[in-house]
């Protein structure tokens, strides 16, 4: 196995692979005490995910990072989900940016991230927006604003039965 990245679109058949970086992900967060952003249960046992990620597979904005032959990293663009402000100027929205812990230290959620402003800067688009889980000690935010974001609106997603989702709204201009 090379330790080249590619950056590939998406398919279809990609579905699994976001499944199980998300699950893997989940795995990490438990074992550091940090349930707030993702809980506890595995993606791909809960039909919403499951569905979200065959959405994901089977639209236009899914992009996978790959060393090797194995998807170590994930990107999704397109549209501000509804709980997020919209903005006020035409953007390229991450959805999603995860990333195999077993690959860390590599850059690959940076390098996918340069991938979307590449894309932006493609459609004519200079505002990249995302948005995270701002809780805990808020690191997941810093890490955004290490990567060219600037923090913009906070936001809460209530969640019936559960403590309410903090979340942060960063942007970056593409020039």
């Amino acid at each position: 196995m090379t330790d080249e990245m590619i950056v590939r679109p998406g398919a279809p058949a990609d579905a699994p692979t976001i499944l199980r970086l998300l699950d893997d992900a989940v795995v990490w967060l438990v074992a550091r005490g940090r349930t707030g952003q993702w809980g506890t249960r595995p993606a791909s046992a809960d039909p919403r995910q499951v569905a979200q990620a065959d959405e994901w597979a089977t639209g236009d904005g899914l992009w996978l990072a790959v060393i090797g032959d194995r998807p170590v990293g994930a990107l999704v663009v397109g549209s501000a989900s509804a709980y997020v402000p919209a903005a006020t100027e035409p953007e390229l929205y991450v959805n999603l940016l995860i990333t195999d812990r077993a690959y860390a230290g590599r850059r690959i959620g940076g390098r996918l991230l340069a991938h979307a402003a590449d894309l932006a800067r493609a459609q004519g688009v200079s505002l990249l927006r995302v948005d995270c889980y701002a809780g805990d000690d808020g690191a997941l935010v810093r890490w955004y604003e290490r990567q060219g974001f600037t923090a913009t609106e906070k936001f809460t997603v209530e969640r019936p039965g559960r403590e309410p989702w903090p979340g942060q709204v960063l942007a970056r201009r593409l020039t």
